[in-house]
């Protein structure tokens, strides 16, 4: 496989460009640079993540992963993380593709593909990547040499990596994008109207009714599926949104208010404990970074 993910870093750094992303193919992103970051805070959508050189550390949660060349991420709902490359360099940048999972294509290849009756939960994992998962990602990673053949050939190499995962040791987790009925669709409709409704109290019951379960199923699901609690998701969102703020345009009490604090000394303690400094020393350190920081974080 080495040989294969060499070829593979050679095309995502010819396409790459000046900014160190491309995205010309439908639902991939394609992500390089040469240094290492601080811990960044990021929301992310249900993807498949693989990282071709370097290495990335994510927390979420309670729950720290690391993704290099010899494993892929997989996530099946939205989850609040942070993360830092820890590998990169100009001689041997970090280098990432990630596809964002549509749940009406894998919906269209469950019918064709047994299910493991693992009863799996969680939300998120981290498996090995195996020479049938890897070759039609560098097959797919070609065409962005020719183009034009995109629109015929990427859908069908968007299914065959699809059918690998759902044939793999993460199966249970991507079916439950699809299933309507699975717990993490269910746990997703809490999700869901947690990032709406971010800056306002928050009640597990009502929570737990919209996701069809009780009070106590719904949290231990909740806490499978995420490795948050329901009010730790929230508090997460919330501190992601007010840090936007002082960057975009707030200061620390008002963001603090705006995104549902009453108290703007608990808002510091909490602020301070998840990004490592109080809310004034850590937006003079983004500041001083300028348009890097906006973006790294947006």
């Amino acid at each position: 496989m080495r040989d294969q993910l060499n070829e593979m870093c050679r095309l995502a750094e010819r396409h790459a460009g000046p900014t160190g992303r491309a995205t010309v193919l439908p639902r991939m992103s394609l992500f390089v640079t040469d240094a290492m970051t601080s811990p960044t805070a990021s929301l992310y959508e249900p993807m498949l993540c693989l990282v071709l050189q370097g290495a990335k550390q994510v927390m979420v949660g309670d729950r720290v992963l690391r993704f290099d060349p010899a494993s892929y991420f997989i996530a099946s709902l939205e989850l609040p993380v942070s993360g830092r490359i820890i590998e990169a360099s100009a001689e041997n940048p970090y280098i990432c593709v990630s596809l964002a999972l549509e749940p009406d294509v894998i919906a269209a290849l469950i019918p064709d593909v047994p299910a493991r009756p693992d009863g799996q939960t969680a939300g998120f994992a981290v498996s090995p990547v195996t020479p049938q998962l890897l070759d039609p990602w560098a097959r797919l990673l070609t065409l962005l040499d020719t183009p034009g053949d995109i629109p015929v050939i990427a859908p069908m190499l968007e299914r065959e990596i699809l059918y690998r995962l759902l044939q793999g040791p993460q199966g249970g987790v991507l079916r439950q994008i699809a299933r309507a009925d699975s717990r993490v669709s269910q746990i997703r409709q809490a999700v869901g109207w947690i990032r709406t409704h971010f800056d306002q109290p928050l009640r597990v019951e009502m929570l737990a009714d919209l996701a069809g379960m009780s009070p106590a199923s719904f949290h231990r699901h909740f806490k499978a599926a995420t490795a948050m609690s329901p009010l730790q998701y929230q508090k997460t969102l919330r501190l992601q949104e007010a840090r936007r703020l002082m960057v975009t345009s707030a200061d620390a009490t008002r963001a603090a208010y705006r995104v549902g604090y009453e108290s703007a000394s608990q808002f510091s303690r909490e602020y301070a404990r998840m990004f490592g400094a109080p809310p004034s020393r850590d937006l003079d350190r983004l500041r001083g970074r300028g348009v890097e920081a906006v973006e790294e974080i947006a």
